[in-house]
C-alpha cells in the first residue's frame, strides 16, 4: 500500500493526472484471457510457388533452438549466472552487468512463449518444443528462489521493471505452458517477484507500459493487481499517439522501432488480458487494433526485397525484434487487408536470415553477441548488452501459429517492396484516418 501511494505521489509530481483505482481480484487466471489469436480469413490469392527453405518453418526453428537451448539449459540447471558470458555494448557501463540475466530470459520467453503454448505433438518439432517449455519451467523455479544460484535481479536498479514485464508478457502468451504447469511454490514466487518491481518507478515514456505489463500478468495469475498502473498507461498513450498508427515515446515523437518493441504489442496484449475483467478500456481496445493494423502495413512495406530495414533510431540491437508488431498481427490473424499471411511470412523470414545467420551473431559457444548484422558492440547504446540483444526473439512470434495455417502452408509470395521492384502493379499505400 506505501508503494502504491508512492507511485500516486509521484506521478503528481510530473503532472500525470490519472483516475486513482483500487487494486482488484479477477477470475481464474487461465480462465481470464481471451485467446491470443482468431479464425483465419480466406486466402483466395491463386498459388505461386512452395515455399523455399529459407522461408520454411524449419528454418525458424532451428533459429529459435539455438537462440534458447544456452539461455534455458543453463537456467534450469541453475548455471546461468555461472556460464553465461556477459558482453557489453561499447559504451555500456559495468552495472548492466546485474541486469543481463533478467533481460535473456525474459526477452527470450516473451519471443518463443506463443510456441511454447502449441505444445507437445509427435514430431520432431513437438519433441524441442516439449523439452525447451520443461526447461523454461524448471528455470522459473530457479529464478524466483531466492534460495537458488540463479536467482534473479528484479529489484535493484530500474532497469528490472523492463524484464519483469517481458516475463509477464512470455506469461500472457503461454499461460497453460509456462503458467499453467507450474507447481504452486513457483506461482508463489513468480508473483512476488512481479509485485517487487513496484518498487521501481517508471520513466514517462514506453516505461509506463513496462508497469501495466506486470500488472497484466498479475491479473492473469489471480493475484491482485492495481488498475491504476494499467489506466495511467493506456490513456496516456492516448494522449500521445501522433496519427498513422504511429505513438510518441513519451510526449515526443522518435524515428526508431519502439513501437513495435514495446508499445503496440504491449499495450494490445494488456487490454486483451484485462478485458475479461473489466470493460473500462473496451472502446480503446478496439482503436488500439486498428492502430496496430496501421503500422504493421509500414512494417512489412519497411523491409527491401533484400530483406535489410532501415536502420534507425536506437537499439538496432535487438535485431530482427524490430518486426515484433508485424508477427503479432499475424499471430492474431489480424493482419491489415491487402498483406497476405504468406507475404509476411517471406518478409520476416529474409529479415531474420540478415539479422541472425550473419557471421559472429553467435560466439563459439552459442551465445547471442552484440550486433545488428552480425557482431558490431558499437551499435549498442549505454543500455544494451548480450542479455537485452536476446530481445531478436520476439520476431519469431508467428511460429505460435500451427504449421497447418495459411502463414506456413501458403504458397510463397512477395512482400510489397520486392513485389513492387519487380513491376508489379499494386494499389497505393493510404494513411489511417
Amino acid at each position: 500500500m506505501e508503494q502504491r501511494r508512492e507511485f500516486i505521489r509521484r506521478l503528481a509530481v510530473l503532472g500525470a493526472a490519472a483516475p486513482v483505482a483500487s487494486a482488484v481480484r479477477g477470475p481464474r487466471a487461465l480462465e481470464s484471457a481471451p485467446p491470443l489469436h482468431h479464425a483465419a480469413g480466406p486466402d483466395d490469392r491463386p498459388p505461386v510457388a512452395p515455399a523455399p527453405p529459407a522461408e520454411g518453418r524449419e528454418a525458424w526453428v532451428r533459429l529459435v533452438v539455438k537462440l534458447a537451448d544456452p539461455v534455458l539449459t543453463n537456467l534450469a540447471a541453475g548455471t546461468l549466472h555461472a556460464r553465461m558470458p556477459v558482453e557489453l555494448s561499447a559504451t555500456a557501463t559495468a552495472e548492466r552487468k546485474e541486469y543481463a540475466h533478467l533481460e535473456a530470459v525474459g526477452r527470450l520467453l516473451a519471443g518463443i512463449a506463443p510456441w511454447l503454448e502449441l505444445g507437445e505433438e509427435r514430431s520432431a518439432e513437438g519433441a524441442q518444443r516439449a523439452r525447451l517449455a520443461a526447461l523454461a519451467r524448471d528455470g522459473l523455479r530457479r529464478a524466483t528462489d531466492p534460495s537458488s544460484p540463479d536467482f534473479l535481479n528484479f529489484t535493484k536498479g530500474r532497469q528490472p521493471l523492463v524484464d519483469a514485464a517481458f516475463l509477464a508478457h512470455a506469461l500472457v502468451r503461454a499461460p497453460q505452458e509456462l503458467l499453467g504447469k507450474l507447481d504452486a511454490a513457483t506461482r508463489r514466487n513468480l508473483a512476488e517477484a512481479l509485485r517487487s518491481t513496484r518498487a521501481i518507478q517508471p520513466a514517462i515514456s514506453n516505461w509506463l507500459l513496462f508497469s501495466a505489463m506486470v500488472e497484466a500478468g498479475l491479473c492473469l495469475m489471480d493475484e491482485p493487481w492495481d488498475r491504476l498502473r494499467v489506466d495511467y498507461a493506456v490513456r496516456q498513450h492516448q494522449q500521445w499517439y501522433k496519427g498513422d498508427g504511429v505513438y510518441g515515446d513519451g510526449p515526443t515523437l522518435h524515428m526508431d522501432y519502439y513501437n513495435s518493441f514495446v508499445i503496440h504489442p504491449m499495450l494490445l496484449d494488456v487490454l486483451r488480458v484485462t478485458s475479461r475483467k473489466t470493460d473500462e478500456w473496451k472502446a480503446i481496445e478496439g482503436e488500439a487494433v486498428t492502430r496496430a493494423r496501421r503500422y504493421a502495413a509500414i512494417q512489412e512495406r519497411f523491409v527491401s526485397p533484400e530483406g535489410t530495414f532501415p536502420p534507425i533510431g536506437r537499439s538496432l540491437a535487438y535485431r530482427c525484434g524490430a518486426f515484433q508488431l508485424l508477427g503479432q498481427m499475424a499471430l492474431r490473424h489480424e493482419l491489415p487487408e491487402g498483406v497476405r499471411p504468406a507475404q509476411v511470412r517471406g518478409a520476416m523470414s529474409a529479415v531474420i536470415d540478415r539479422t541472425m545467420n550473419a557471421p559472429g551473431t553467435f560466439d563459439s559457444q552459442g551465445w547471442l553477441t552484440v550486433g545488428f548484422a552480425g557482431h558490431q558492440p558499437r551499435i549498442g547504446e549505454s543500455y544494451i548488452s548480450s542479455g537485452s540483444a536476446y530481445l531478436c526473439a520476439v520476431g519469431f512470434l508467428p511460429l505460435g501459429l500451427s504449421a497447418q495455417d495459411p502463414f506456413w502452408s501458403g504458397p510463397s509470395e512477395a512482400w510489397t517492396a520486392k513485389a513492387l521492384w519487380e513491376g508489379a502493379d499494386l494499389p497505393t499505400d493510404h494513411a489511417l484516418g
